[in-house]
């Protein structure tokens, strides 16, 4: 018991953090929900909903060696108020044209990449101060609770949302996710003493010479950088899927907003089972072979379950064996990056990973709704009553999407095999 209390206290102000960033994610979350199903409403396009998140993702990965930069110079605790101030007022103007009857996909374009720069330029200060907050003894413990916060609000976005959708509309679901942003404004401005890191006058470099700071380092240590391509490769897989996922949902005969809802919530349940397990496991002999295994496990299971299942229970059990592993991967990740990367290179390196880890983000998307709305649904309305396809994948519209699902899946596979073996790679365990 005293060893607890001796964890809590060394944890108490990242634990407070942690909090109090979770309920405004939650919030927002919530906000983001209830958006993708009035814009799919609206649409009824894949491609124009998936969309919105290029816009969230684009300048994300084209500004974030400068963010990196930023973050490395500025004061991290300011960088994240003005980035969170900044990006609660654009919520507030989708609001204000959500009440004046004026509110246009393209308003929410706009917006998501007001947000998604912002998220730039917040999300390295972040993980700074997650790193300055915390002793090294704990990083395992963080990649946990990260995930579990993750975990928790797939849970309850779903839930929440359609429940405050229900009670009082788009008002109601707004006003929690500005009240639960006005709530870590707070706690972070008046509660989180965040230890400085300013830089000695002699050890101050130019700004462009910061950007590409990250960049050099990147090429001295190619395990961190295969690492991160890697982590490309399948996040291009996982954005495809989650372009299709809606698309297929809500549109197949045992599908709709319903089966989309009890969906998350599995997937959240799983996630949170999954990064309560990743709290409490001892630090794997090998982290990297931690990684590759559960990349595998999710990228062979869910994506067939999906395309070959036709009720929600097969769905339901392919979400559970594609997230269940994904906290436990993602808290080794995270350690294997806090662990090599020094503090004081961080920020521009965690901002580096952002351009090389996340940019195939976008495209996924992009290319996830494009191939469902222009390739495999007018494909699949092609094929006779009883043709093979037809077979494997229903009938309708989303059975393009479930055809596609199994294309990402053997695409997921492949990459996970061809990583398997990249000895750069392997030698981050020395």
């Amino acid at each position: 018991m005293k060893h607890q209390f001796t964890v809590l206290y060394e944890m108490r102000h990242y634990l407070l953090l942690w909090l109090t960033q979770m309920i405004s994610g939650l919030g927002s979350a919530m906000t983001a929900y209830a958006l993708v199903i009035w814009s799919y409403t609206q649409e009824g396009s894949a491609l124009r909903t998936a969309l919105l998140m290029v816009c969230s993702y684009a300048p994300y990965v084209v500004m974030s060696l400068f963010a990196g930069a930023v973050s490395d110079r500025w004061d991290k605790k300011r960088t994240m108020l003005v980035c969170d101030a900044l990006a609660a007022a654009s919520t507030l103007c989708v609001l204000l044209l959500l009440k004046t009857d004026t509110l246009k996909i393209r308003h929410l374009y706009a917006v998501n990449a007001v947000t998604g720069l912002m998220n730039t330029v917040q999300q390295p200060a972040s993980e700074v101060m997650t790193t300055l907050l915390l002793p090294k003894k704990y990083y395992q413990k963080v990649g946990g609770l990260r995930y579990f916060s993750s975990s928790l609000s797939s849970v309850l976005t779903p839930v929440l949302a359609t429940a405050l959708l229900a009670f009082g509309g788009m008002d109601i679901v707004f006003a929690v996710d500005l009240g639960s942003f006005v709530l870590a404004f707070l706690v972070l401005l008046f509660a989180i003493p965040v230890p400085g890191q300013k830089l000695p006058a002699g050890d101050r470099e130019s700004f462009f010479r910061t950007v590409s700071g990250g960049l050099r380092y990147l090429r001295q240590e190619k395990g961190i950088l295969h690492l991160m391509l890697f982590l490309a490769a399948i996040n291009l897989t996982a954005s495809m899927y989650q372009a299709a996922f809606p698309a297929m949902l809500l549109s197949r005969p045992r599908g709709g907003t319903t089966a989309l809802g009890i969906m998350n919530t599995v997937t959240g349940v799983t996630m949170l089972a999954g990064s309560i397990l990743a709290s409490l496991l001892k630090t794997p002999k090998s982290r990297v072979k931690a990684i590759w295994y559960c990349l595998m496990l999710s990228m062979s299971t869910e994506n067939f379950l999906l395309a070959f299942g036709r009720t929600l229970p097969v769905w339901c059990a392919g979400a559970f064996l594609g997230w269940i592993s994904i906290p436990l991967m993602n808290a080794n990740l995270d350690a294997v990056y806090r662990s090599r990367i020094p503090r004081e290179l961080q920020g521009r390196v965690f901002a580096a990973r952002n351009s090389f880890q996340f940019f195939t983000i976008p495209l996924g998307y992009f290319l996830g709704g494009f191939a469902v709305d222009r390739l495999f649904e007018p494909l699949m309305a092609l094929q006779s009553g009883d043709s093979f396809l037809n077979r494997c994948f229903g009938t309708g519209k989303g059975s393009g999407a479930a055809f596609f699902f199994a294309v990402i899946g053997v695409l997921g596979m492949l990459t996970c095999l061809f990583f398997r073996r990249d000895k750069h790679i392997h030698r981050l365990e020395a």
